[in-house]
């Protein structure tokens, strides 16, 4: 009996309490870190989406140089001919641009890039005047407007 009760003693290990505690430390640990997780989540999912539209923004500009600097014809499947990474339509788990036209009689245009999960809406938009102005959901966002490139007309102040 004495055998075993030393053999009993010289055991060692974590008492249920520790454990316990462990294991609530971990929970803890775990619903601060899941929710940051997801928000990161979502913003790859938005900046995914303004990268689509500045790919598009920048294949009209192409489109437009070799058009006679007239953005008329744009739409999202031209773009995709001029840059072959548009995607056009929903699918893959990517973004995909929504919209494109033409405005002002062709002398600007609008793209519209869509968030795969949020459905987040990303919109660049150039006027007759060379100003670019950038929408991020424009429901709730606020805008920003660009300076014309080096080289066109400013208004005077």
């Amino acid at each position: 009996m004495k055998g075993k009760l030393s053999r009993a003693s010289s055991q060692q290990g974590f008492t249920l309490i520790e454990l316990l505690v462990v294991i609530l430390i971990i929970g803890i640990l775990a619903a601060i870190a899941i929710p940051s997780f997801l928000s990161q989540r979502g913003k790859a999912y938005d900046a995914s989406a303004k990268e689509m539209a500045r790919t598009a923004a920048l294949a009209a500009e192409t489109y437009a140089t070799d058009h006679n600097d007239t953005y008329t014809g744009v739409e999202p499947s031209v773009l995709h001919e001029y840059e072959a990474e548009i995607q056009t339509a929903e699918g893959n788990n990517n973004a995909w641009l929504s919209a494109a036209k033409a405005v002002e009689s062709g002398n600007g245009y609008v793209v519209t890039a869509t968030a795969v999960n949020t459905k987040d809406k990303y919109t660049i938009e150039r006027s007759a005047g060379g100003v670019i102005t950038r929408n991020a959901n424009p429901k709730t966002k606020a805008a920003t407007a660009a300076k014309p490139p080096a080289g066109r007309a400013r208004p005077l102040k």
